[in-house]
């Protein structure tokens, strides 16, 4: 009797597993089973007459869709420690304050970039179209994939600038981890990294 209880229930979870989307289906199944054994032991020994009173038949709710795109780019800040523990050659002049600020300009072009790869073309300017498309394109590589990253090209300031400060600070960057570069074309590819 047992056995036929239990065997009734799994029948009306797959029954209702067929209104879950395709990829919540395992999960579903698998969390109303331990729901039952969990929350329910008095029915356990029961027919399952019972969990008729529990409505397993209704529609599920509407699964809420995914934001499209990338969320909000990382802002991994420097530590003076660690601004610290790089020699002083390559540390040179630079402080705190303006590798923090030049990090702060990163996630601001990255966060440029985000918008574009997003962007219907219906809401883009004429001539940011084709810089969208570059965008796509490359976000779209093996090793950029799924990160968030800047262009050379989009370095413009105010705190970061392709100068001799900039360069340093870009330097110390990616000793630090907190960058990677790579070429894909013309483009020299600034990709954003956690920290180790």
């Amino acid at each position: 009797k047992l056995i036929d209880a239990s065997l009734r229930q799994q029948k009306k979870l797959q029954n209702m597993s067929l209104h879950v989307p395709y990829q919540m289906a395992d999960r579903v199944t698998v969390a109303h089973l331990e729901t039952s054994r969990c929350l329910f032991p008095e029915f356990s020994g029961q027919d399952s007459g019972s969990f008729e009173s529990l409505k397993l038949d209704e529609e599920p709710a509407a699964v809420p869709k995914e934001k499209k795109g990338r969320g909000s780019p990382p802002t991994w800040y420097v530590a003076g420690s660690e601004l610290d523990s790089l020699s002083s050659y390559m540390r040179g002049r630079l402080t705190l304050e303006k590798v923090n600020a030049a990090i702060n300009d990163m996630v601001s072009y990255a966060e440029a970039n985000s918008q574009l790869i997003v962007a219907p073309k219906k809401k883009l300017a004429e001539n940011l179209w084709e810089k969208a498309l570059e965008i796509r394109d490359i976000a779209t590589m093996e090793g950029i994939k799924g990160k968030h990253f800047f262009l050379e090209a989009d370095i413009k300031g105010p705190s970061l600038k392709l100068d001799n400060t900039g360069k340093a600070i870009l330097t110390v960057l990616r000793h630090l981890g907190r960058i990677n570069e790579t070429r894909i074309g013309h483009n020299r590819v600034i990709i954003l990294q956690k920290p180790h």
